[in-house]
């Protein structure tokens, strides 16, 4: 199957990323390499490392940016862009973007089994070379941990019901399938509750496990605090995120090196010593418009967050 992925937020993106004839920039969730292909485009003299852990993504996205020589693939993990770069030569970078969650293609392609509407192996991990399938994670891990995981990163309300039906189903045989862990959420939630869900009844369950499969939320704060103390003054940091998990995650990290003041409120003068170190622009999350989401409905829920360095931070 052809790597083909629509770049969400693209117009937005391509605003709000500094275009610097020779700047140095980060994709740090590659995909496609639609973006990545937005900025060299602007900047065709400029050099761009691109990140990400599917090697099917990466030999897409080498093909498609072929044409720029200052395009760099990187295999591994944005979480270590850091170490990734350093290990490139690069310490500085004028600009970065990270699209979160998982790509179009990986959802389309039913072996990897990040989708609930495809009967294929449960794995959905986004580097198949590495870490733990889903299919290792539901057949072993205790019940109350199951239900954490469910209520914390699907924030299912139904997590105790499916992660005891999960159990019950492991103990007679185990879950091998995308459709065993589907059938498992259809037989915890009641028919009349599925019935008025919008969506999928499994979404909630599917994007839990593959959190969890993948470890997408814990590392996200100091990931972000990194990509931030390597971009030069004026650099920018743009994240798109697909779910309020996520997006807490950034707005509140943006939000503290905004303001990292810890002095007590009632404080006269700030003695912590603490400087902002980012400015936050377009006023929050910036959102697809209307003609976007009927061209690319995936793109419903996405948002984008931008934050620019500070020119003495």
């Amino acid at each position: 199957m052809a790597f083909t992925h629509i770049p969400v937020l693209f117009d937005e993106v391509m605003t709000y990323m500094p275009q610097i004839p020779q700047g140095v920039y980060l994709d740090g969730t590659l995909g496609g390499g639609g973006h990545s292909e937005g900025i060299l485009s602007r900047c065709p003299e400029a050099s761009l490392y691109g990140i990400d852990r599917d090697p099917n993504a990466l030999s897409a996205a080498s093909e498609r940016l072929k044409d720029y020589p200052g395009f760099h693939p990187v295999r591994g993990n944005f979480h270590d862009a850091k170490t990734l770069l350093a290990a490139q030569g690069i310490t500085q970078i004028d600009g970065a973007l990270l699209d979160l969650g998982v790509s179009s293609p990986q959802l389309d392609e039913g072996e990897r089994g990040f989708s609930y509407h495809v009967d294929a192996p449960l794995d959905m991990r986004m580097d198949p070379s590495q870490g733990v399938t889903a299919e290792e994670l539901v057949n072993t891990l205790p019940e109350k941990e199951l239900t954490r995981i469910l209520q914390e990163y699907g924030e299912e309300k139904w997590a105790s019901r499916i992660a005891a039906m999960i159990c019950e189903h492991r103990a007679k045989t185990p879950l091998r399938t995308t459709m065993d862990l589907v059938a498992c959420v259809d037989a915890a939630i009641p028919k009349a509750v599925r019935r008025k869900s919008e969506g999928h009844p499994a979404r909630r369950t599917f994007q839990a496990i593959r959190i969890a499969v993948n470890d997408e939320l814990t590392p996200l704060d100091p990931a972000l605090c990194e990509i931030v103390s390597m971009l030069r003054p004026g650099g920018r940091l743009l994240v798109i995120t697909f779910h309020s998990l996520e997006d807490r995650i950034v707005k509140k990290c943006f939000q503290r090196l905004r303001n990292p003041c810890i002095c007590p409120p009632k404080a006269p003068i700030c003695t912590c010593g603490r400087k902002p170190q980012v400015r936050i622009l377009g006023g929050g999350a910036i959102e697809p418009g209307e003609d976007e989401v009927e061209n690319n409905p995936r793109a419903r829920s996405a948002k984008l967050r931008v934050c620019e360095k500070l020119e003495d931070a």
